[in-house]
């Protein structure tokens, strides 16, 4: 628990005094609090904004205005300390249209100093602080008010710990050669579809659709598709309307009437008396046209012995290179990630950042015909040919 005294932001009076500190800085770390269990989009409840001397927690619930805040935040001579930045760059996103720059995220960065992939802030802290922390408040609604002081310093603990972090972890991979390599893993942040899905691709993120038919999958094309502007248009969470599950359920029984769709297992009542006609409609005009195609590709399940062995050679090559820069091999690239680059899945994690810099330009020359591999002294090496 932090012994910190924490600025309490409330009034527009103390929100000028902050963006001025805020100003002056090199670096802020910054958290949010949020809702969004019965909403689409997140409920902004609280900010935590910290440096290595002050703490301030801004309350957006009662602040009007936060255009100076959002001003002062997205100065790109400020670096700006998140950690698994995704949820909160949402909410920025959200009401700025963009996201800030540059950013720092410690959960991105933390692999290059060999943590394991996507570590949790509970984990960061013990590993570099010794600091267990407290899960007292972990389901605190946070849009009640007024805020307890309990409640204040356990947001405040996330960014205060942050800047802690943030400054081991940058020392580190400055000593390492290693910080320049996060710089384009931290711009692909700045995809607008991380936090605005477009409701005609929403079907990609359906689990599961890869083992449908054609038929099935234009009609979990069509429903998702409905699902996510409904949502969107009511802010509601996409599973108040249709889960997941029950999507692929549609498209295996294809109820065509709201009395058909009654039918299935596990359908809410309330579901087909307000959306029964819209959703029946949609599957019925579903099933007489083509899927969409995909540019995702599924790596099949059963390879080739040449595959397999062409898998074992970019292994090796993996192994050397995370030996090389002390890391653990599943962390520079698992087997699945190499099946990605084998596949030329443009999803692969090798053809980006720093595992890009570190193996897969090596990788990829190797697939490509441009590099062999070669043996000399007991050495696994490789030559641009």
């Amino acid at each position: 628990m932090t012994t910190t005294t924490i600025n309490y932001i409330d009034t527009p009076e103390k929100l000028t005094r902050l963006c001025e500190q805020i100003s002056q800085q090199p670096w802020i770390a910054l958290d949010t609090e949020f809702l969004r269990e019965k909403t689409y989009y997140p409920v902004f409840c609280l900010l935590q904004i910290a440096t290595p001397d002050w703490v301030a927690c801004v309350d957006p619930l009662v602040l009007k205005d936060l255009t100076p805040l959002f001003e002062a935040i997205y100065n790109p001579a400020i670096i700006k300390v998140f950690h698994a930045c995704r949820q909160d760059l949402e909410i920025f996103y959200q009401i700025v249209g963009k996201v800030p720059e540059p950013i720092f995220d410690t959960q991105i960065a933390a692999p290059l100093l060999g943590i394991q992939e996507n570590p949790g802030y509970a984990m960061l802290v013990s590993t570099f602080l010794n600091i267990n922390l407290s899960k007292a408040h972990t389901r605190t609604d946070w849009s009640t008010r007024p805020l307890s002081a309990e409640q204040l310093e356990y947001a405040a603990d996330d960014v205060i710990y942050l800047c802690q972090i943030y400054e081991i972890m940058r020392d580190k991979l400055m000593a390492l050669g290693r910080f320049d390599w996060l710089i384009e893993d931290f711009k692909l942040l700045n995809n607008a579809e991380l936090y605005q899905i477009p409701p005609e691709k929403a079907w990609l993120k359906v689990k599961g659709k890869n083992k449908l038919t054609g038929r099935q999958l234009s009609i979990v094309q069509a429903v998702t598709q409905w699902r996510e502007q409904t949502a969107q248009k009511e802010d509601k969470p996409r599973s108040w309307l249709l889960r997941d599950e029950m999507l692929l359920e549609l498209a295996k029984l294809q109820p065509t009437t709201p009395t058909e769709l009654a039918a299935v297992r596990g359908m809410n009542e309330k579901t087909v008396q307000r959306y029964g006609k819209v959703i029946s409609q949609l599957i019925s005009e579903a099933k007489q046209r083509p899927p969409l195609t995909a540019d995702d590709k599924v790596v099949s399940a059963k390879k080739t012995q040449q595959q397999e062995a062409i898998l074992d050679v970019l292994t090796a090559i993996v192994r050397i290179r995370a030996e090389e820069n002390s890391l653990n091999p599943i962390i520079l690239a698992p087997r699945k990630e190499l099946e990605k680059l084998l596949q030329d899945d443009p999803e692969c994690q090798l053809l980006s950042g720093w595992r890009h810099t570190m193996a897969g330009r090596e990788l990829q020359g190797l697939l490509l015909g441009e590099y062999a591999l070669t043996l000399q002294d007991g050495t696994v090496n490789t030559t641009k040919i």
